[in-house]
């Protein structure tokens, strides 16, 4: 669908300025020179576009380019000095980059451009681990549908527009999927470590209530020209902190479960919520409790642990988790 556009157009020209923008970084990067088909295949776009964005970057713009025995490459007085960052800074540059390739799904190129223009300022050592991140970051599978819709969701998020999705949501319970048109007010875009996606939360005005949207299910992405009052400063931030993962839309619960000796240890070392508690018993077990929104995302984490852990409450998530065990047995009987 055509997206809403003050200036009475489409939004074609200024995609086509950001594309050229990650071909110029990604010269900026190479100063020795890269090929034409390497440069499509870092940006995302085709061998012939990337051509036709090279000569662009010099005849239209006026930016300092140049090509050599199949090497194209871009002078540094084309760029502001890069970032002056300490080790540290660096150090932790180089662990955003290594995360990010490590639970992305699928290439992008915004993401790559990004890191691109951050390994700049890099030492040698670091940068070249970032580069060689990127490389594996670009044989993950091309989605153009989501990258646009994310451009869109990111442009009303920006802007403050209401936007209108066509959402397709997930079936629960044996339950079919049907597609739903929701009119939303984009308030954060968020990834998920734990499904390796992305996230809409926004106000869904046909629901009235917060809610959470998985971008890899919506169909399509209408950015409206309605604007919207922005939530209290933090507040968004605040249901998430609620959240276990992504899902910050559900009825907060209190969660107990107790942990046999054996992993009592390795779970008190680690800060899996903001909100847990737990204690040792006598026996060396260990009670542990937490308060997030609903036990959709948290019932993963339970049942991983398989018969080390045991579900105390809610009474919801008990009977949850043991019938999941019991429709396991009936498989391999």
């Amino acid at each position: 669908m055509a997206e809403f556009d003050d200036e009475g157009g489409s939004s074609a020209k200024r995609d086509r300025g950001a594309r050229l923008l990650r071909v110029a970084n990604v010269l900026r990067a190479h100063p020795d020179g890269i090929r034409v088909e390497d440069i499509a295949e870092r940006v995302g776009i085709s061998r012939r576009t990337a051509y036709r964005d090279l000569v662009a970057l010099g005849g239209e713009l006026g930016m300092p380019t140049w090509a050599d025995g199949g090497r194209w490459g871009i002078l540094d007085s084309a760029f502001l000095p890069p970032l002056k960052l300490t080790t540290s800074e660096a150090m932790a540059v180089v662990l955003a980059a290594r995360l990010m390739v490590r639970y992305a799904d699928k290439y992008d190129p915004d993401l790559a451009s990004a890191f691109e223009k951050l390994a700049e300022g890099l030492p040698a050592p670091l940068s070249e681990h970032v580069e060689r991140s990127l490389d594996v970051l670009q044989r993950a599978r091309r989605d153009p549908a989501f990258i646009d819709h994310v451009h869109a969701l990111t442009r009303a998020w920006a802007e403050r527009r209401i936007v209108e999705i066509d959402y397709l949501p997930a079936g629960y319970e044996g339950r079919g999927r049907k597609g739903e048109r929701r009119t939303v007010r984009p308030y954060l875009i968020e990834p998920s470590t734990q499904t390796h996606a992305l996230y809409l939360i926004g106000w869904d005005e046909g629901r009235a209530g917060l809610r959470t949207f998985k971008i890899e299910r919506i169909r399509a992405v209408t950015v409206t020209p309605r604007r919207f009052e922005p939530p209290e400063p933090g507040s968004v931030e605040m249901l998430l902190r609620q959240a276990w993962d992504i899902i910050a839309d559900q009825p907060a619960v209190e969660v107990v479960l107790r942990f046999v000796p054996g992993v009592a240890d390795r779970v008190a070392e680690t800060i899996w919520h903001p909100t847990q508690r737990h204690e040792r018993a006598a026996d060396g077990s260990l009670l542990w409790r937490a308060t997030v929104s609903g036990t959709i995302e948290v019932r993963l984490w339970v049942l991983s642990w398989g018969d080390e852990v045991e579900v105390l409450e809610p009474a919801a998530l008990v009977e949850d988790v043991a019938a999941t065990h019991r429709r396991a047995l009936a498989r391999l009987s």
